[in-house]
């Protein structure tokens, strides 16, 4: 009988079709996966390491994190500013400090840059009140908040300067 040929022939016809799509969908799924990995691969490469603009700052912070020598101070003018008020008196804060930096680079950065450092500074000094800068923990924290905004670059994209400590020389309260 020719039925019973038949009726074997669509069994494997149907066995086939699975194992094919199975095939398929392996492929389909590995070439996703090339295609993300190399993506992934891309993006890492132009975020962390490929790029000539991102070297030059690099090479540039590397060398000035090796101590070549002592301190160098930078001595910043004094400042005169008004204290937000808490009280009907108003108050005032005279302060100096001077900057411990790194070396002559960051020296020359934020000496060439003063009207800016000035500029930060004091937009920071006349945002503060006078119980909170009038303890010692208030003092260093105003140091921290200083250096944080010196340290900033000056330019965008440029490298940071750096300030490892600021020195209070004076510091008056009225």
């Amino acid at each position: 009988m020719k039925a019973n040929p038949k009726l074997k022939a669509e069994p494997k016809a149907e066995a086939a079709a699975p194992a094919n799509s199975k095939k398929k969908l392996i492929v389909i799924v590995a070439a996703v996966a090339v295609l993300a990995a190399a993506g992934g691969g891309g993006a890492w490469f132009m975020l962390k390491g490929g790029g000539d603009h991102e070297e030059a700052p690099a090479k540039t912070k590397s060398k000035k994190n090796q101590k070549s020598g002592p301190p160098t101070y930078v001595t910043v003018d004094p400042f005169t500013v008004n204290l937000q008020p808490e009280t009907e008196q108003d108050q005032y804060l005279q302060l100096a400090f001077t900057l411990q930096v790194e070396g002559l680079e960051d020296s020359e950065s934020i000496k060439n840059n003063m009207a800016k450092v000035r500029s930060r500074v004091l937009l920071l000094l006349s945002g503060k009140r006078a119980s909170e800068i009038n303890t010692p923990e208030g003092k260093q924290q105003l140091a921290k908040e200083i250096m944080a905004q010196i340290n900033e670059p000056f330019e965008n994209k440029g490298s940071e300067q750096e300030v490892t400590e600021v020195l209070f020389t004076s510091f008056i309260i009225q």
